[in-house]
């Protein structure tokens, strides 16, 4: 027969619940008030945060220097330098053989139009000439029709050239700042807090800049990666544009998942106008065992092992984000995720109990008792 409920238990267990309810909602609110201000202040975070993992890519060139008696402002200006060096060469490196080949893969293109019109012309699909003009009449008449919203797109498309340039000169400086005063701001930080958070906000941050020097290692890595073998892949089909190609999804994969998609389109789209559909079919397959391999295998080991983050918590991750915030939601999903789990694990080691040490005349509840002698 079932006992009674306890009155004084109940009400004791609705006040509990009912504060915790409370609890969760301040902290609920506070967090959208903190992404609120996140978002009207994006134009600013978005270069510190940009900045910020530039900065973890070439911090150990700029560490080196000023070991070896060079003064932070030379070696954050050469370093600085070096790195704009390097992108520019990269830009080049893709935009040249891109252009002297401009003729060949435009006469490709028309090639694989003309072939394509062929193949529709015949069995199963039969499209005849009549009926593309048709069809291409009507895209011309559609297209007259929405040329307002074009050109709407294509003004809020410059705008996001201007943004993405301004961001981009404004991150530079910043990573100029940051290599020079970096190993001074801790120090300063800590000066400007009061009490415990003088002592906890910077531990936080330290364990934080590892963290993201962490994250842009295994990107770096996993990038290494996927052009070397798609790379590879490439020449042995003998496919033109191998190293733009290479260097194209190397730096892609800085943006996980659309940038992989960006570039295997890219590349299979080269394959198809300059060797045909066969090769393209056989490169298409190379790339999605490449990315296959190293989206489900390389890049979480990576990214476990250095952010101290399980497998299936980076893939949860990124696809949270790239589901919120697009392209910048796939790209800071991982590191977000670490810097949580950095803030969390500081928190626990605070909450923690210290191990209690037994006083002399306490026994060990771990011996064991001598025999004959009670337990």
């Amino acid at each position: 027969m079932p006992g009674t409920l306890s009155s004084a238990k109940t009400r004791a267990a609705l006040r509990t619940s009912a504060r915790l309810s409370v609890q969760t909602l301040l902290v609920l609110l506070m967090t959208w008030v903190a992404l609120w201000l996140l978002g009207r202040t994006w134009s600013v975070v978005w270069p510190v945060v940009v900045a910020l993992l530039l900065t973890t890519l070439t911090w150990p060139a700029a560490r080196f220097l000023r070991r070896h008696g060079w003064r932070p402002a030379l070696a954050a200006s050469v370093v600085t330098v070096l790195f704009l060096l390097v992108a520019a060469g990269t830009v080049v490196l893709i935009a040249v053989p891109v252009a002297s080949q401009s003729g060949d893969l435009v006469s490709g293109v028309v090639d694989g139009i003309q072939q394509l019109r062929e193949w529709a012309a015949g069995p199963p699909l039969n499209i005849g000439d009549d009926q593309v003009t048709e069809a291409f009449d009507a895209a011309i008449a559609r297209i007259q029709d929405s040329v307002g919203s074009i050109i709407t797109v294509t003004l809020s498309g410059v705008g996001t050239v201007v943004d993405g340039v301004v961001t981009t000169v404004l991150s530079v400086f910043l990573m100029f700042f940051f290599l020079k005063d970096g190993p001074r701001f801790l120090p300063w930080l800590t000066r400007q807090l009061p009490g415990r958070l003088a002592v906890d906000v910077p531990v936080v941050a330290e364990r934080g800049w590892e963290a993201l020097g962490a994250f842009v290692r295994s990107q770096a890595f996993v990038g290494l990666l996927d052009a070397v073998f798609i790379g590879l892949g490439l020449w042995i089909v003998g496919v033109p544009l191998v190293l733009p190609l290479a260097v194209l999804t190397f730096v892609s994969a800085f943006v996980p998942i659309v940038g992989a998609l960006f570039a295997g389109f890219v590349a299979v789209l080269i394959t198809l106008v300059s060797n045909g559909p066969t090769d393209a079919l056989i490169v298409l397959a190379i790339i999605i065992a490449v990315q296959q391999l190293e989206g489900n295998v390389f890049q979480p080991i990576m990214q476990s092992r250095g952010l101290g983050l399980h497998a299936a918590v980076v893939l949860l991750a990124v696809t949270l984000g790239g589901s919120l915030a697009g392209i910048v939601g796939s790209l800071l999903a991982v590191p977000v995720a670490a810097l949580i789990a950095v803030v969390w694990n500081y928190v626990r080691e605070q909450l923690g109990e210290e191990p209690r040490e037994p006083d002399p005349g306490e026994p060990d509840p771990g011996a064991v008792a001598p025999e004959g002698e009670p337990g």
